[in-house]
């Protein structure tokens, strides 16, 4: 017999105040599951894992073999696991237990083993033989996987994620075992558009997407603290209160369930289906299948065999949501042709009632504020250049023109600046902190198994290897009680590999010879990479330079947002600088470096290369072109390379059809650093956006 397991007390589904479309997205994957789930976006505090683990509650008990790890149905010999099969045709009597739908968190953080299985290292040692240890898949069997934030899981969880929604089972082969068993799940995810967005392939995946807000009807926002608050304060009396519209909402998706094969949908709104996704201009067929399945769902969720139109548009609503490739940004509802061929509407009036009798009305919501981190810069001892940089910052921030001279101009439109092609070498650090840029080697147990190692740091053990390495020893050794004897010297442990986040050190030239367009367009394309650092969980940091110095404006911080402010307030004017704006980056960078060696830095210079002062005020420069100025730049270039661990990255902001002295172009060789020149870049992006519009 199974051991008690405590279960708190759930917030009742029908409850819960507004977000229909979630309910009902919800409610169509409960009657049937090839919808393959639902995608929820929107912000933090609007009821989304409430409103799961209440659907949940609100299902039916399933009847499952009892301690079966894979909670197989009895009646189902096609789906059960390989040794519930293998007793079934050997004519046991499989026992029977009951149990509720299990809702199965799968954290961000968790490791591969973890998701897929691993091998039973305890039953190894003891008996000699391999068996295998399920993990959350084999948990999740015939429940629901709830995963918060899909858009931050790291990418080789979410291949297999991949693979098993759609077929179903869990095939894991690693360390030496090979085994298959069912993983039928409904697959529930959330995630914030604004950390970025999940892979094209598992977008699709998901056959439902909605998108959730916050309440901004006062009332409604009332009705939801009541309600909370009575649920606190004697939970299994509010759950008492709602138990009859909890029990007829389960009847309904009971009989939805039993209906659904019978459901039938005519040629022409087949034909409707197919028009509405060539709207939208969808890739693939897997919209048109999904929104038939979709309606004939709804179509059965209100007791009906055959499906009418409107099933359909509503259907459209929830399946082209993240399929649509014709939308600048997100639409609260997927919109549909203007025509429509002839067919059953249902009352929209009457429709509305139901719903809202179905589903409530509003929601909760909170918000968060993101920190911010502040750091100082100090200059780096021995270096003979470190007392010529003030770095006050009160030089360059906005404020009163000073003789006219300065002017603050508007970030322009976003420009994709390939920084990806900035391509870190390997080494042998390991690193902790979590992103989503470069791949490499972490010190803990998380991220992908890609060799064995004999040195001992964290007891990851790697199975397979640690056998492999004892293997050739068991006949010399004694075993005692058990069937492998493993030293000292045969433990292998796992080397693992993910992806890491970057510091990105923008240097910025903010003196006048940058010019209105140059800066406008300098700013977008700061603006673009400052979007994709806080979609890759980058650090970034921004030092301008003008008139006689340089100045660190933000230290390194993962506050995404006053970057972007600093930058819309960034006033340009004055002389250029270049030397002082490349030193206070060197001076930063190696402090950064000396707090955190297992750093990956990347330094952005963002300059027309016209520089025209130099480091020190009491020193007269002579020469054509102020040739004494750039032998500086390149003393402090020679630096960085002596470094070694910086990657840079110089984009070109001259303005070429003025003449060009190919100053950037040289500072990008004295770094070794990527060369981009800003026009090009600009001249790419709008051709890209007239391809995409016409």
């Amino acid at each position: 017999m199974k051991p008690l397991q405590y279960r708190p007390p759930v917030f009742p589904f029908t409850a819960l105040v507004g977000q229909n479309l979630l309910k009902k997205s919800l409610v169509l994957n409960a009657i049937n599951p090839q919808l393959y789930g639902v995608l929820i976006r929107g912000d933090k505090g609007t009821a989304k894992s409430t409103a799961v683990r209440g659907l949940a509650a609100l299902l039916p008990e399933l009847e499952e073999v009892r301690d079966c790890p894979f909670h197989c149905d009895p009646d189902d010999v096609s789906s059960m696991c390989q040794d519930c099969k293998e007793r079934t045709e050997a004519g046991e009597n499989l026992q029977r237990s009951r149990t509720r739908v299990r809702v199965v968190d799968l954290p961000l953080n968790a490791t591969e083993d973890r998701l897929v299985g691993s091998i039973d290292f305890e039953y190894a040692l003891k008996t000699g033989r391999k068996r295998f240890m399920p993990g959350i898949l084999a948990e999740a069997n015939r429940g629901i996987i709830y995963i918060d934030e899909v858009n931050l899981l790291e990418d080789h969880l979410v291949d297999i994620l991949l693979d098993t929604a759609v077929t179903g089972i869990n095939l894991v082969e690693r360390e030496g075992i090979s085994y298959i068993h069912p993983s039928r799940y409904i697959l529930i995810a959330t995630m914030n558009p604004e950390e970025g967005d999940i892979r094209p392939q598992l977008l699709d995946r998901f056959g439902l997407c909605v998108v959730t807000t916050g309440l901004d009807d006062p009332g409604a926002r009332v009705e939801v603290a009541f309600r909370r608050e009575k649920f606190d304060a004697n939970p299994d009396a509010y759950l008492l209160s709602w138990a009859e519209k909890e029990k007829g909402l389960c009847e309904e998706i009971l009989v939805a369930r039993r209906i659904l094969p019978e459901v039938q949908i005519a040629d022409d709104q087949l034909a409707y289906i197919s028009q509405i996704a060539t709207a939208h201009f969808v890739a693939g067929h897997r919209a048109d299948v999904l929104m038939d399945k979709t309606a004939r769902t709804i179509a059965a969720l209100a007791g009906r065999r055959r499906v009418i139109n409107r099933d359909i548009e509503d259907a459209a609503e929830l399946v082209l949501l993240h399929r649509t490739r014709e939308r600048a940004e997100e639409p609260a509802e997927s919109s549909v042709p203007a025509s429509e061929p002839e067919g059953d509407v249902q009352d929209d009036d009457s429709r509305q009632d139901t719903e809202q009798s179905k589903f409530g009305t509003d929601d909760q919501q909170e918000s968060s504020d993101p920190a911010s981190e502040n750091e100082s810069a100090e200059g780096s001892p021995g270096f003979r250049y470190a007392q010529a940089v003030p770095g006050n910052a009160d030089d360059l921030s906005p404020g009163p023109s000073r003789g006219g001279s300065e002017q603050v101009f508007n970030i322009g439109s976003p420009v994709h600046v390939p920084i990806n092609e900035v391509r870190f070498p390997r080494d042998s650090l390991e690193r902790r902190r979590s992103g989503r840029r470069t791949r490499t080697i972490t010190d803990n147990k998380t991220g992908r198994y890609v060799r064995a190692t004999m040195q001992r740091k964290n007891d990851d053990l790697a199975f397979d290897a640690t056998l492999r390495a004892a293997a050739p020893y068991q006949r010399s050794r004694p075993k005692s009680n058990l069937a492998v004897s493993i030293r000292e010297p045969d433990i292998r442990e796992k080397v693992r590999q993910k992806k890491t986040s970057n510091l990105l050190l923008f240097v910025v030239d903010a003196s006048g010879s940058m010019g209105t367009r140059l800066m406008s367009e300098t700013k977008g394309a700061i603006f673009s990479l400052l979007l994709e650092a806080y979609q890759k969980r980058d650090r970034v940091g921004l030092i301008a330079f003008k008139g006689i110095d340089a100045a660190v404006l933000l230290p390194p911080t993962n506050s995404i947002e006053l970057a972007k402010r600093l930058l819309e307030e960034l006033p340009t004017g004055g002389k250029t600088p270049l030397g002082k704006g490349l030193l206070t980056a060197y001076q930063l960078l190696k402090l950064q470096l000396r707090n955190d060696p297992n750093l990956l830095p990347m330094m952005i210079v963002v300059t027309d290369g016209r520089a025209n002062v130099g480091l020190f005020h009491d020193k007269f420069y002579e020469g054509p072109q102020f040739g004494e100025i750039y032998r500086e730049i390149y003393e402090i270039c020679d630096l960085f390379q002596q470094e070694g661990r910086v990657h840079s990255l110089v984009i070109d902001a001259e303005e070429k059809r003025m003449g060009s002295f190919g100053r950037s172009r040289k500072l990008a060789e004295a770094l070794d650093a990527r060369y981009y020149i800003l026009e090009e870049l600009v001249s790419e992006e709008i051709v890209e956006t007239i391809k995409a519009e016409s």
